[in-house]
């Protein structure tokens, strides 16, 4: 589960007093990122990266030979991302953008920008006529169709639902500065191929008649959004790339332009978080391992309420204190019960001093957690194989 490159640097900063780390192996990211693009039909769809999963400047400049753009959701994560890929394609979401946002998506040159409300149209038009330019833009719609199976139905304040982007209509009549190029629709999250593939259809059959209404006919776009499913509770059940590329090459129709913005799906298998055992002990008949680190540099597991997949590394000056052959519960060092990595692993033993190493945090570990609560030291950050 873990390779001897990781492995081998895990203990080595063991050794040298450097964990917690996260640990991002670039190359296995690289062939990653690599099969993504075989599996799909040359821009069909285009491939968004969604720099909110994991910003760090090694995983963009990796990823940026496999990708068509980045998808940005803030002024600050533009900003970042344009410093690191200066040249790269971006598209701007996300709901709540201020005016200083807008203004700065138009001056960074973003190709596209992804309209949330009407409000939102109406305060972008102003501001696209007092600077002059103009702007490319795209719709997101909210549509309220089958969610069952997903992890998480992007619901409530994402776009607009079909009674609300009517107003868009008279909005983008009065604004000849901003040009609508397509629809963006990012349901939900948690996915596999066939349910993504479903509502791609829905979206596309919602879209199509309701672009062409609007006028638009050369090369309509339409922003399937992300949400590719990735099982933590089985690292080997990875997304299927190639029959979803098959059937989304499909879907296409001639002239269209079709696009994807997934995140998690394409960096999280790329990251280690790697701790080790403070102390271990036995409470009301359930074993703890108390390690380094805890939740406030990975939050995600404590987030979504499942254990984190780990590797236990044994090591040669490990204390004598330990659990051999029963279930483990790992823990971090903050002041509440809920900073859990894992609860009830199965183990062979697990010593004061060894190395658990957490897979899959490639995405959404460090750039999502409360770094500062009870303000422990930050942990060390190591990207191997970067060119």
């Amino acid at each position: 589960m873990i390779n001897e490159t990781v492995a081998a640097h895990a203990v080595s900063l063991a050794t040298e007093g450097r964990l917690p780390a996260f640990i991002y192996d670039l190359h296995a990211l690289r062939t990653h990122a690599a099969a993504i693009r075989e599996a799909l039909t040359p821009r069909t769809p285009e491939i968004f990266y969604a720099a909110k999963a994991n910003p760090d400047a090694p995983i963009l400049r990796t990823l940026a030979p496999f990708v068509d753009g980045i998808e940005v959701a803030s002024g600050g994560e533009l900003q970042h991302v344009r410093s690191i890929l200066p040249n790269a394609r971006l598209a701007f979401g996300g709901p709540g953008k201020t005016d200083q946002e807008l203004s700065l998506a138009m001056e960074a040159g973003v190709e596209r920008i992804h309209v949330e409300s009407p409000h939102e149209l109406t305060r972008l038009a102003r501001l696209a006529q007092v600077a002059d330019r103009d702007v490319d833009i795209m719709l997101r719609i909210n549509l309220a169709g089958e969610r069952s199976g997903a992890a998480l139905a992007m619901t409530g304040p994402f776009g607009m639902d079909p009674e609300l982007i009517e107003e868009c209509r008279n909005i983008l009549a009065s604004a000849p500065q901003l040009r609508l190029r397509g629809i963006h629709a990012h349901l939900a999250s948690g996915l596999n191929a066939d349910a993504m593939v479903r509502q791609s259809t829905e979206i596309l059959a919602w879209a199509r008649p309701w672009l062409a209404e609007a006028g638009v006919t050369g090369a309509p776009e339409f922003n399937l959004g992300g949400g590719m499913a990735v099982d933590y509770a089985d690292p080997r059940n990875v997304f299927d790339w190639a029959s979803y590329g098959k059937q989304i090459a499909a879907l296409a129709a001639p002239g269209e332009v079709l696009r994807i913005e997934p995140g998690r799906a394409v960096s999280v298998y790329a990251g280690w978080y790697v701790t080790q055992v403070l102390d271990v002990k036995k409470a009301h008949g359930q074993w703890y391992a108390v390690l380094r680190g805890g939740t406030m540099q990975l939050r995600t597991p404590v987030t979504k309420q499942h254990n984190q997949p780990s590797v236990i590394l044994p090591m040669p000056d490990a204390t004598s204190r330990s659990v051999e052959g029963e279930p483990v519960t790992f823990v971090g060092q903050l002041c509440t019960p809920k900073d859990v990595f894992a609860r009830a692993v199965p183990t062979t033993r697990v010593q004061v001093g060894d190395i658990v190493a957490f897979a899959m945090t490639g995405a959404y570990g460090w750039n999502i957690s409360h770094h500062d609560f009870l303000m422990h030291p930050k942990p060390d950050f190591v990207y191997l194989d970067e060119n």
